[in-house]
């Protein structure tokens, strides 16, 4: 059981009232994280058999706020799942799901938008924004620590796959870097790094690692961080600003900050506090950039491109699929994973190897065998198989 810090208690009690306080922090030190995965709406719908088929989800209570989102009653060995490699679902933290009723309550038009999420890896408001966005619209998805950001890029590059109504980006770059993007963004998302109070539950090191100093740091970090990037906000635009705390400091101050020195309106606000609400420590609040016009969509989605591939350190795109389709088992899909040699039917040349339907990666047919071009960096590295599938019939 974790002791949380005193002071980081008598915080809590100044800020909420004693129930809501007490409710939280024992919460915090008695009960495990919620499990919650987000189907790729988008995705699945391309492939119409697999409609009906989640084993796992049919008795789960879903996620209030986001649409195709559930919780599970435990957490499975999703490693060995071949649908979660093919970008079928993801696992994210329920409350951090919420900016997908934010985008629905204050974008509500079809015209393509350009996104930007900031601090993306590893990729769960991403693949949320590009499932939401509307189509046509273009999504750039940044990470400054350089091994984030490859996971990032494994993780869009899964999600969006297969003729995604969405384009994406994925950049390695910190938030000054975007000085070439004054008012080219109608959405951006800024999860900035935080004090870590939501992480309690989940992370020893962030208990040893809180102190009211340390709040006040990332408060000031915060901020450098928000003033960097406001110019790339269109005026009309809007920010998503979120942190996994609980402290005002950092929340509501920060709204407050920024709506009076940046210049914006606040929209809406919401904590998530574990012992009332089912998630983990979140805060998320809506700002539009003030300006006397809606946002119109009115952006020419392949200067934003063109402007990030000459300005920004760009991920490349790991493979591009090509060739038949050929559709693998379980087993098969797992030692295509697992980047095993394959026997399986086909034509000679180039194939993609599927499950379900969905794409899993490229292979070349030479005959009496394909070979494995799954990326190295990807694949599953343990032996251990312990067989398990959201989807049924697998």
């Amino acid at each position: 059981m974790i002791q949380l810090p005193e002071d980081f208690v008598k915080l809590m009690h100044r800020q909420y009232d004693a129930g809501t306080a007490d409710a939280l922090c024992e919460a915090l030190v008695a009960t495990e994280p919620e499990v919650s995965v987000r189907l790729n709406m988008r995705k699945l719908a391309s492939v119409p058999h697999l409609a009906g088929m989640c084993s796992c989800i049919r008795e789960c209570d879903p996620v209030p706020w986001c649409e195709g989102a559930f919780y599970l009653c435990e957490r499975p060995p999703f490693t060995f799942d071949p649908m979660l490699h093919a970008g079928a679902y993801y696992v994210q933290e329920a409350s951090s799901m919420y900016i997908a009723k934010l985008l629905d309550e204050f974008i509500m038009h079809d015209s393509p938008l350009a996104a930007l999420d900031l601090c993306a890896a590893p990729g769960g408001k991403s693949t949320l924004l590009a499932g939401v966005l509307p189509e046509g619209s273009l999504l750039v998805s940044n990470e400054p620590v350089p091994k984030r950001a490859q996971v990032l890029a494994e993780n869009i590059q899964k999600w969006t796959r297969q003729a995604y109504p969405v384009g994406s980006i994925v950049t390695n770059n910190y938030p000054a870097d975007f000085v070439a993007f004054t008012d080219s963004f109608d959405v951006v998302v800024t999860d900035v790094p935080c004090s870590g109070e939501g992480m309690f539950r989940k992370d020893e090191q962030a208990v040893a690692e809180w102190s009211l100093d340390n709040v006040m740091m990332c408060q000031a970090r915060q901020r450098g961080i928000l003033q960097d990037i406001w110019h790339a906000l269109k005026p009309g635009g809007v920010l998503i600003y979120s942190t996994c705390t609980f402290n005002r400091f950092e929340d509501e101050d920060n709204a407050v900050w920024i709506c009076d020195v940046l210049g914006g309106d606040l929209l809406e606000q919401r904590h998530f506090l574990p012992g009332r609400d089912r998630g983990e420590g979140f805060y998320c609040c809506m700002i539009r950039k003030m300006s006397t016009s809606e946002i119109t969509g009115e952006r020419n989605m392949s200067d934003i491109r063109i402007k990030a591939e000459r300005t920004l350190r760009v991920m490349p795109v790991v493979f591009e699929l090509e060739g038949p389709a050929v559709d693998l088992s379980y087993d098969q899909a797992l030692q295509y994973l697992r980047r095993e040699a394959l026997r399986v039917p086909a034509e000679r040349g180039m194939v993609t190897l599927c499950y379900n339907g969905l794409p899993l990666g490229p292979g070349k047919c030479v005959g009496n065998r394909i070979n494995n071009l799954y990326p190295e960096q990807w694949r599953i590295r343990t032996t251990y198989t312990r067989k398990w599938s959201l989807f049924e019939n697998s």
